[in-house]
């Protein structure tokens, strides 16, 4: 990992056992961290610049996760690993549609959440260094610069989490073709991919709203039933 703030970890969970094996693993592989118990202070601290990555639950005394979540994405975007109660898809669809950039049902076995942080943080940083000078990424009004990881529809800025920009990399980059949700899930969110997992749907939808879609038939996300996702280039058709 990176020098500064880039393997501190901060966890949020008023669970002060679990907390604590949580960071011993963590130690265990190369990260620092800390923990806080209640969703004020998880505020106070995920804002405060101090950490590469928040590991979040949504059950918290004061404020819980998901209103967490929202003030943190509020004015920041910094990684956000939700923590959610096993079978409670309604948390994590609720989770993913705040800004969660990824979440892991409880009970969970640590060496899975270090996995889990590890992709996040893999996919947040920047893949290029300046000096190699990475194209724009320009389909139709879609603007994308990889270096500074902005984006801009119709001249307009578009504010993404890191989920979101990565997966509208991938999509301007095959633009035209279709994505299958396999590789989506691959390549966005580093794991195998779970016929049942509707996350990268989830991102897709979000992604379709910022840039102006309204419905699966917008004008840049097309939905190709059954195979996955497809960037459409103004006046060509799909390519497989």
């Amino acid at each position: 990992m990176g020098s500064g703030n880039m393997d501190r970890i901060l966890v949020v969970d008023d669970d002060v056992e679990l907390c604590g094996l949580v960071q011993e693993y963590l130690t265990s592989e190369g990260f620092t961290s800390d923990a806080v118990h209640d969703g004020e202070q998880g505020l106070q601290r995920g804002l405060s610049g101090d950490y590469a990555l928040v590991v979040l639950d949504v059950m918290l005394p004061g404020i819980n996760g998901f209103e967490v979540l929202r003030r943190l994405r509020s004015v920041s975007k910094i990684p956000v690993l939700l923590l959610t109660a096993r079978g409670e898809d309604v948390d994590r669809i609720v989770g993913l549609e705040i800004g969660a950039d990824d979440y892991l049902p409880k009970p969970f076995n640590p060496r899975e959440l270090v996995a889990r942080i590890r992709a996040i943080l893999r996919r947040t940083k920047p893949g290029k260094t300046a000096d190699m000078a990475p194209e724009l990424l320009s389909v139709g009004d879609v603007e994308l610069d990889p270096a500074t990881r902005n984006v801009f529809r119709a001249g307009q800025p578009v504010d993404l989490t890191s989920v979101e920009f990565n997966l509208l990399e991938v999509l301007l980059r095959e633009a035209g073709r279709v994505v299958t949700r396999e590789r989506l899930v691959n390549a966005v969110l580093s794991r195998k991919f779970m016929p049942f997992d509707r996350s990268i749907d989830m991102h897709v939808s979000k992604v379709r709203r910022k840039l102006g879609d309204s419905d699966e038939s917008g004008d840049h996300i097309k939905t190709i039933r059954g195979v996955g996702y497809m960037f459409a280039r103004p006046g060509a058709k799909a390519r497989k």
